[in-house]
C-alpha cells in the first residue's frame, strides 16, 4: 500500500550519488576485533518493523570513529528543500565504498547475527547479502533535526565477482554518540499510523554504539530525528541488501 500523501514533506531527500573521483576515507581499523559480545537484534516491543543491536561498536571504537569523522569534509544540508521532500538540517558525508560496506557487512559479526537467527530471517525481506557500499556519515549539533518522512528502498548492484543485482529492505544507523558524550536530544521518533500522534510515539533513545535497524520502502513507518538540544550526535548510515 502507498504512503499516504501528506500536505507537507514526507520523503527523504534523494541519495546524490557522490563525486566518482573521491577516495574513500581510510576508515578506522576495527579495534578491538569485533564483535565485542553475541550480536542479538531485539526487536521492538511495539512493532517489527524496528530492531536494534547493543555494542555492535565499543565505545572506545564510537570515540575513535568521531574524532575520525570530524576529519571528512563534511557539507550542511540546504536549509530549504525541494518540493516533497522533509526539512534536514544536518551536515553529512557520503562515498561510495564497497570495502567498507563489506567490512561492516563480515568482520562485525553483523552477518551473522542477521542470517543465523532463524527467528528473524523473515523479517529481512528475501536472503541478505550485504550492506549498501552508499556509506553516509550524518552529524547533527544543536538544533539541528530531520523532519517526519520515509525512507525509500532502492534497487542496486553490488560490485561483487560476480555482480549480484539486490534491493535493500532496512535502513542501518549506527548511533556513535549520546548522552554520555553529551548529547541531548535527538532521538528517533516512529508513527506507526502515518500521523504524527504523541500519543502513537515510539521514540528510540541514542545509546552510544548500538545498531538501529528499521524497515524502509512500502512499509517504511514515517519517522524523524528529533532536535539535538545539547552536543553533537554523530550516525553511521547504511542499509541492508537482500538478493533479487
Amino acid at each position: 500500500m502507498p504512503k499516504p500523501k501528506a500536505s507537507k514533506p514526507s520523503k527523504a531527500p534523494p541519495t546524490a550519488p557522490p563525486p566518482t573521483k573521491v577516495a574513500p576515507p581510510d576508515w578506522p581499523q576495527f579495534k578491538p576485533s569485533l564483535p565485542v559480545v553475541d550480536l542479538t537484534p531485539e526487536l521492538h516491543p511495539a512493532t517489527s518493523k524496528i530492531a536494534t543491536i547493543a555494542s555492535f561498536f565499543p565505545k572506545s571504537l564510537c570515540r575513535d570513529y568521531v574524532t575520525f569523522l570530524k576529519t571528512l569534509p563534511l557539507q550542511t544540508t540546504p536549509g530549504k528543500p525541494k518540493r516533497g521532500e522533509a526539512v534536514r538540517v544536518n551536515d553529512r558525508f557520503q562515498i561510495d565504498d564497497a570495502v567498507f560496506a563489506r567490512r561492516l557487512w563480515e568482520s562485525t559479526g553483523l552477518k551473522e547475527a542477521l542470517t543465523e537467527n532463524e527467528d528473524l530471517r523473515h523479517l529481512w525481506g528475501g536472503e541478505p547479502v550485504g550492506l549498501n557500499p552508499n556509506i553516509r556519515v550524518y552529524r547533527y549539533s544543536k538544533g539541528q533535526y530531520f523532519d517526519c518522512h520515509y525512507d525509500d528502498s532502492n534497487n542496486l548492484t553490488l560490485p561483487t565477482e560476480p555482480p549480484k543485482a539486490v534491493r535493500t529492505t532496512w535502513t542501518l544507523l549506527l548511533y556513535l554518540t549520546s548522552s554520555s558524550e553529551g548529547c541531548v536530544g535527538g532521538e528517533t521518533v516512529f508513527y506507526p499510523n502515518d500521523q504524527k500522534l504523541p500519543s502513537e510515539e515510539i521514540a528510540v533513545s541514542l545509546e552510544t554504539g548500538t545498531l538501529l535497524l528499521h524497515k524502509h520502502g512500502e512499509d517504511c513507518l514515517l519517522h524523524e530525528g528529533r532536535e539535538v538540544k545539547a552536543g553533537e550526535k554523530w550516525v553511521l548510515r547504511t542499509d541492508l541488501c537482500i538478493e533479487r
